[in-house]
């Protein structure tokens, strides 16, 4: 019996879309087949999280995030996940309010990064996820050594997901200043890069730099697909 996995999304739309079609696109490749689990999708409204985030919020995104669990719980779901990175800062005070398993997509990445065999990684992401600490301070638990960019770095990047990539814009200008950052992070050392937005891997592919990319939201679903089928 497969377990029904919520989601709650929308935070963008664009990355919500990739865990949707690859859990059910690669259990149809897998099992030839299209029974692949139940999916429940709660979109959030996002400029209300975004207005949150920027006036330090983060009691309310805490709220609004555990409530949308069990509005999920209510309609069916057993088990659910964050659609994104940056909201993973309160992720400790949703699971205890969601009423259903959560699954932390920081610790779905350091797994992945152990069984590539990774110790220092760069971080990408929002302005929040590079900077607030939470994000290192979780990985640092596996063992893994974090390499951000540095601030103007960091305020390029942010710039780029909120007034592109979650707006569904991917530049080529874009993915060149992307890669360009990368390549600053491997030469302090980093063994893989974090793809620590979930629509970064909208834009940089693995084929564009000859390190390992995370790519967080394939992770995080690949994990929901096994949980769902456990």
């Amino acid at each position: 019996m497969k377990q029904k996995i919520g989601i709650v999304g929308g935070l963008s739309p664009e990355s919500t879309v990739s865990y949707y079609l690859y859990i059910t696109r690669t259990y149809a490749e897998r099992f030839d087949g299209y029974d692949y689990p139940e999916i429940i999708i709660y979109s959030v409204n996002l400029k209300k999280y975004h207005a949150w985030r920027s006036d330090g919020r983060w009691d309310l995104i805490a709220d609004d995030l555990a409530a949308s669990f069990q509005k999920l719980k209510s309609a069916g779901a057993e088990f659910g996940l964050i659609a994104t990175n940056t909201m993973h800062k309160v992720f400790d005070l949703v699971a205890e309010k969601a009423g259903l398993p959560l699954i932390n997509i920081i610790d779905e990445t350091a797994g992945k990064a152990k069984e590539l065999g990774l110790n220092k990684l760069g971080l990408l992401g929002t302005r929040y996820t590079m900077s607030d600490g939470f994000y290192q301070n979780r990985l640092s638990r596996f063992g893994l050594e974090t390499v951000a960019p540095n601030p103007l770095q960091q305020e390029i990047i942010h710039k780029i997901i909120v007034e592109e990539l979650v707006r569904g814009r991917f530049l080529e200008e874009s993915k060149k200043i992307y890669l360009e950052i990368m390549e600053d992070l491997v030469a302090k050392g980093a063994q893989g890069v974090i793809l620590g937005c979930t629509e970064i891997p909208l834009l940089v592919k693995q084929e564009d730099l000859s390190i390992p990319l995370l790519d967080t939201a394939i992770i995080h679903a690949e994990a929901a697909l096994k949980y769902a089928l456990s």
